[in-house]
């Protein structure tokens, strides 16, 4: 992504906001958007099971997921726990199936990226 691209694109300056706008670009078909909500070697655990690492993977990644023109919908955050540069953010599922949640940076322009991401966390059946 260039700077350009980079400068285009509303930056998080809290980190709740990521999630606000994942869901915008997500709902939008923009998926150099949402990998712009990413650190250049950040990793997300996603398809289930693996994992996809750097920016540009995770770009192609959701160009792939966006195809399918999913609809993303808000979910309210659980409170965010910040220690300096660092910040753990989490959502519950509404359909109440487990949990998100991300590690994110401040950057040195005060915005936020996520450098973890763990879509999902799936309740373990008995």
């Amino acid at each position: 992504m260039s700077e350009y691209e980079k400068a285009m694109y509303e930056k998080a300056m809290r980190p709740e906001d990521i999630t606000r706008l994942f869901v915008e670009r997500s709902n939008a078909g923009d998926a150099a958007g949402v990998a712009a909500l990413y650190e250049e070697n950040a990793v997300i655990a996603y398809p289930p099971g693996r994992q996809t690492v750097g920016r540009e993977a995770i770009r192609e990644l959701w160009a792939q997921v966006l195809a399918n023109r999913p609809r993303f919908e808000q979910e309210p955050p659980l409170p965010t726990l910040i220690s300096d540069d660092l910040a753990l953010t989490s959502t519950p599922p509404k359909d109440g199936s487990g949990a998100r949640a991300q590690v994110v940076r401040r950057q040195a322009d005060g915005s936020w990226l996520r450098v973890l991401d763990q879509p999902e966390f799936v309740r373990p059946t008995r």
